[in-house]
């Protein structure tokens, strides 16, 4: 049995048409992308499944095949939103909110199949399936420079909970105000007989969580270190054999930058008053001008009024 939902995108803008990607001015953009998907499978024989979903600057995907039995129910669900203002008469405001929730309640269990396909040669002549089980999950979060993995392979049973929320909040008030957080989290529990576990966890040190989101390309992505370069957490564990397994995981990168620009011309509200001689003397070319110094009030009117 399978369910799923899927609702598209909302679109407004002013006069102006948004054109070449976010270069508009007194335009407003909003997009709101969800998806819900519902999963439940029984049966005996051979399967492979393939999950992948992204949003914004998070994604999850999650790999499985084997022989045997399968009693599987799975949920996932996704929101991507853009908000962008670019209104004119007020401060710019660019504001991502992307979330994905994937669970899994799974019991395999691994044995040698003979299928039989179709009507002709194979129906006659059953395919054999010799499959061990394998399931490969993974989780990524560019926003907060997180990734977690999770690997079964050549197991004969496999009983799993799996859980997996990954989310990221950026707000960019141009004047004066960055917030952006990535938020990762997998827990884990369950039992493998006779195969091989594998769990891998990877945070960067450098800070994700500061990047506009037009900064997430492959060039500026390449200019930075990656996150293999001096990490800040690395985890690699293998289990091989019979493992009762339970993990909770979770990582959470805030970020927030408050800052006001200076006006233009300063002078106007003492800006230059309050300078320090260090910055009037990097900025000397501002002497004399930004400081009224270079102006004296006459003591004379040049054109005497005649009556």
């Amino acid at each position: 049995m399978i369910l799923i939902a899927f609702t598209g995108n909302s679109l407004a803008a002013t006069d102006n048409d948004i054109n070449e990607g976010y270069k508009y001015t007194n335009a407003i953009l909003q997009k709101n992308t969800t998806f819900d998907f519902e999963q439940s499978v029984q049966g005996n024989g051979y399967f492979m499944t393939y999950i992948y979903a992204k949003a914004g600057n998070t994604a999850v995907k999650n790999y499985a095949h084997g022989s045997g039995s399968l009693n599987s129910e799975s949920l996932l669900t996704l929101q991507d939103m853009d908000r962008l203002t670019h209104d004119a008469n007020a401060d710019y405001n660019d504001y991502y909110q992307n979330c994905i929730e994937f669970k899994e309640d799974v019991s395999m269990v691994y044995a040698p199949m003979r299928i039989a396909v179709g009507t002709g040669y194979y129906a006659a002549n059953p395919l054999d399936y010799s499959s061990l089980l394998k399931e490969k999950t993974w989780v990524k979060n560019y926003r907060a420079g997180t990734s977690m993995h999770h690997e079964v392979e050549y197991a004969h049973a496999l009983d799993k909970e799996l859980n997996i929320v990954v989310k990221e909040v950026f707000n960019k008030t141009y004047d004066p105000e960055i917030f952006g957080i990535g938020y990762t989290q997998m827990t884990i529990n369950e039992d493998m007989t006779d195969g091989k576990a594998h769990i891998g966890v990877l945070q960067a040190a450098d800070n994700y969580a500061s990047l506009d989101d037009g900064d997430f390309t492959a060039e500026n992505l390449a200019i930075r270190k990656t996150a293999w370069r001096n990490p800040a957490i690395e985890i690699d564990e293998d289990y091989w054999g019979t493992y009762h397994i339970e993990k909770n995981m979770t990582l959470e990168t805030p970020y927030r930058l408050v800052q006001k620009n200076e006006d233009w011309l300063p002078c106007c509200f003492g800006g230059f008053d309050s300078m320090t001689s260090a910055e009037k003397k990097y900025i000397k070319s501002a002497t004399g001008i930004f400081d009224c110094t270079c102006f004296k009030a006459p003591t004379q009117a040049q054109f005497q009024r005649t009556y």
